[in-house]
């Protein structure tokens, strides 16, 4: 068994909880700029001491209004400064949170308000509160119903003048670090969601231990971050604490469609995104190029990035040729991409998915290095990631400091340390499948190199076998083909199946650039796209790039193109953008059974 541990570089502090990081933030730099919130067409500064004497106004609120320490309170909205004021305020209040991701149903709402005993909720928008109402006489717990586009935290704020700050102080320093701090549910990727209890501790401890991992990152000079990923979710929710207890200053966009005009104004100097994201902004880039008839110039200038950082990494000479391409392609286009996003971005952290050593590469040659890592909900996020002088692209890193990964004999991801979650609520038999000897069992597939260094290979319940015998793991596929700007999402079948084939859907923010650019009408339809020969023949060159990465009989030998995009409404994405494989199984079965007929014809190509 291949373990391994990494010791924590911080003392721990039994007695800390979450809000003392904000506090001692405070004392230490009272005067800093710890978020910028929208304002016209620029930013404004709000400080930390600002920042808590508005958590403890709200906070006064939410005593004033009954809740009791220990309580929780459901909370749902987008991604802005009042998710974290909303997160401290209930910190200081003694409460727990229930974040719910805003794109949730009624009945996942009325599934974790019910299961978490949530005395309270939360909600941003009209449209979030229409989805409780539905199911609002099925929660018999729930006393109250806040409304933020009413203005419920300046009501809230109001009730609360009379409540004394001795309560406040009193009810912060109720937790200690062994106390749930919060209740997060799984995104229910293979089933109903589970509460994961995550305690003080992991978020104090691990906070404090990645600071000190990541300081090239959150101590650079005017270290900032805009936050666009939903704070409902761990990773992000993590970040946005580290960032107050590194003193980084915080903005927020939950508009991914205004994204761009936002780095530019805010210019952050580090990132935190999906590869999904980085997929997008790549492909936008080609794209653009392509339309304006320089598609051959961004090619190259690519193919460049990625050969250049390749031999700086393996600490190869580049030669006097190519660095002199670099040199050219910087000013015409990797200088123009650090721009849009802002002309500071530095770093990036990268995780929920593999990102891919091609994107890796490129964008370190923009001078932006992107440090991927792994971790689940279950380990308050991250378990691993990539330093910013310990990095190696195409890995997820090694452990972090006061994190342990060994992997079982199967190959199965294993992990211990400050970061693991105490149990999922309400639910011992989950909780004992879940851990082997204390070591949390996440289900994923990994291999470490000699320094330690992950790489995830796969999901442990997703390995096909074929009726060869052949072990496939689709990531190993999906991930490239995903990676082209026309492809939305992939699955990979072939489970007891003669060979392996992949169901398709397309992008239909990249389709209409990508149509025009070949000539074809851009508003061309889902239906007709699925069916088109270019659009299938760019498909097909997706998948032989893919197929060169692995055997013949782990290659894809036929695929559909579905008329059909998968969203977390049509109940086949999780809130995070994973694909919820069973259900697409299921839903699709027809699909499937036609392309391992033998008279499948007209949705599917052979592999050439």
């Amino acid at each position: 068994m291949t373990q391994f541990e990494v010791p924590a570089i911080v003392p721990a502090d039994p007695e800390a909880s979450t809000s003392d990081l904000l506090r001692i933030r405070v004392q230490k730099t009272p005067d800093l700029a710890l978020f910028s919130v929208p304002d016209g067409a620029g930013w404004r500064d709000i400080t930390a001491k600002d920042f808590e004497t508005a958590v403890i106004a709200l906070a006064k609120g939410f005593v004033a209004s009954g809740i009791q320490p220990g309580e929780k309170v459901g909370f749902i909205a987008q991604t802005t400064y009042e998710w974290s004021l909303v997160d401290f305020a209930l910190f200081y209040a003694g409460a727990v949170m229930v974040p719910i991701y805003e794109t949730s149903s009624p009945a996942q709402i009325r599934w974790i308000m019910e299961d978490s005993s949530a005395i309270a909720l939360m909600v941003e928008s009209p449209e979030h509160f229409a989805r409780v109402d539905e199911v609002r006489g099925d929660l018999p717990l729930v006393r109250e119903v806040w409304q933020m586009h009413l203005g419920a935290i300046d009501t809230l704020t109001a009730k609360g003048v009379d409540v004394e700050d001795a309560e406040i102080e009193r009810r912060r320093n109720l937790a200690v670090g062994s106390d749930i701090a919060t209740l997060i549910y799984t995104s229910g990727s293979t089933g109903r969601p589970k509460g994961c209890v995550l305690t003080h501790s992991n978020f104090v401890e691990l906070s404090r231990n990645s600071a000190k991992a990541l300081d090239d990152v959150v101590s650079m000079p005017g270290a900032s971050t805009l936050l666009f990923i939903t704070t409902a979710h761990v990773f992000a929710r993590f970040i946005s604490v580290l960032a107050i207890h590194a003193g980084v200053r915080t903005g927020h966009q939950p508009d991914t469609k205004n994204l761009l005009p936002a780095l530019g104004s805010f210019k952050p100097t580090f990132l935190l995104a999906v590869p999904r994201v980085f997929e997008k902004v790549y492909n936008s880039a080609e794209q653009k190029a392509e339309s304006g008839g320089k598609g051959k110039i961004f090619r190259a200038a690519a193919a460049v990035a990625v050969e250049h950082s390749t031999l700086l990494e393996e600490g190869k000479k580049v030669p006097f040729s190519l660095k002199l391409k670099f040199k050219l392609f910087d000013k015409l286009v990797y200088g123009k991409l650090r721009e849009a996003m802002g002309g500071n971005v530095a770093y990036a952290v990268s995780g929920s998915a593999p990102l891919g050593a091609r994107l890796g590469h490129f964008f370190h040659s923009l001078g932006v290095v992107i440090l991927e890592g792994y971790g689940l909900t279950e380990t308050t996020a991250p378990a691993t990631v990539n330093l910013a002088d310990k990095s190696k692209i195409g890995t997820v890193g090694p452990a972090l400091p006061g994190v342990g990964i060994r992997l079982a004999d199967d190959g199965e991801i294993e992990v211990r340390g400050i970061n693991v979650f105490k149990e999922y609520w309400n639910n011992p038999e989950a909780t004992a499948a879940a851990f082997h000897d204390g070591w949390f069992r996440t289900g994923d597939l990994g291999s470490f190199d000699s320094e330690g260094f992950l790489t995830i290979t796969g999901r442990k319940k997703e390995i096909i076998v074929t009726a060869g015998g052949k072990n496939v793991s689709p990531a190993q596929l999906e991930d490239p083909i995903r990676a082209n700007s026309i492809i939305s999402q992939v699955v990979v079948l072939g489970d007891q199946k003669p060979f392996i084939s992949a169901l398709i859907t397309l992008d239909p923010e990249m389709l209409p650039a990508w149509l025009s650019n070949n000539g074809l009408p851009a508003d061309m339809s889902l239906q007709d796209a699925s069916t088109n020969a270019a659009v299938r023949d760019e498909v097909q060159r997706a998948i032989d790039r893919a197929n060169k990465t692995v055997s013949r009989a782990e290659s894809i030998r036929k695929f559909t193109i579905l008329p059909v995009e998968w969203t977390e409404a049509s109940g086949h994405l999780t809130p995070k953008m994973s694909i919820k494989r069973n259900e697409i199984l299921k839903d699709f079965a027809a699909d499937i059974a036609e392309i391992y007929s033998t008279t499948t014809h007209t949705t599917t190509t052979p592999m050439g």
